[in-house]
């Protein structure tokens, strides 16, 4: 065989393998450590430049079905998350041993009690509605918390833009989450709940084999809980503080109107519809008469 055929006899195989793993969605996975800080996450323990094959730490995150809409934006199609072991936070919430850390701030709020309005009280007598009775939430009160934080210090973490379906889409700058407010469906039984994702938990920031992939949340001290959900929540779906639940994520147009479209500034409906009233405004304001 010619040198030349040998050459580009390897070279096909090469892009074979190469063309194998592209189809799978190989990505790195980041090393899964234990974490009870809503901070930034460390850096991975492996070194930069090593080149070592470890086959363990590869994990195949799920091909999402993407549509183009006419309008140009991407629906997306996500699939339940079923049986996930599902516990009750709220915004002001103090630590306790099973909650390590107190929910005056969220993973990319440092202030989120105070962007909410106050707290949010979870205890059914003093609450009307789905809301505290003391004070209107400026905030969504649908709202919840997942393992995973697309933030780093700076930037994003460097496999968001792999793992995040809706990374390149949603992408405003190194600054913002692509995470933060983003819908998911909640259900228990027959009812579906939406609520906004507003922090990473519990207990992990890191885990987004579970959050975007086929793992299962990992141990912890609240029976395995992968998914946190706020009191109106709650209230709405009549879960118990520590329940089981199925969740997925949902594009907003499949998002149907409900007590979860009412309130907040941060409220992709809210947004819209005052975004609707100023359109409205302004093609039915008389235009001003100019005199000569």
């Amino acid at each position: 065989m010619k040198p030349g055929t040998i050459v580009h006899t390897v070279a096909v195989l090469l892009s074979s393998v190469a063309s194998l793993f592209a189809q799978s969605g190989p990505v790195k996975a980041i090393s899964s450590k234990l974490k009870t800080s809503k901070g930034s996450d460390r850096k991975s323990d492996r070194l930069a430049g090593d080149v070592l094959l470890d086959v363990d730490s590869i994990a195949f995150a799920p091909r999402h079905l993407t549509n183009a809409l006419p309008n140009g934006t991407a629906q997306h199609q996500f699939v339940w998350k079923r049986d996930i072991v599902t516990t009750v936070f709220w915004i002001g919430e103090e630590p306790t041993p099973n909650n390590p850390m107190p929910n005056k701030s969220s993973s990319w709020d440092k202030d989120w009690s105070g962007s909410y309005g106050g707290f949010d009280d979870p205890n059914p007598a003093r609450r009307s509605g789905y809301t505290p009775v003391k004070f209107t939430p400026r905030q969504n009160p649908f709202y919840c918390a997942l393992p995973y934080n697309d933030k780093a210090r700076e930037g994003h973490r460097p496999e968001a833009p792999r793992v995040v379906p809706w990374f390149n889409e949603a992408y405003q700058g190194p600054g913002v989450s692509v995470c933060k407010g983003r819908w998911i469906a909640i259900r228990k039984g027959d009812k579906v709940a939406y609520a906004q994702w507003e922090d990473a938990g519990p207990f992990r920031t890191d885990h987004w084999e579970y959050v975007f992939g086929n793992e299962r949340p990992k141990p912890n001290l609240n029976k395995g809980a992968g998914l946190d959900v706020s009191p109106a929540v709650r209230d709405y779906l009549g879960i118990q503080s520590t329940d089981v639940t199925d969740w997925k994520f949902v594009d907003f147009s499949e998002v149907p109107r409900g007590p979860w479209s009412k309130l907040g500034e941060n409220n992709t409906f809210v947004i819209n519809d005052r975004k609707s009233t100023v359109r409205v405004v302004e093609k039915t304001a008389p235009k001003a008469s100019v005199t000569r």
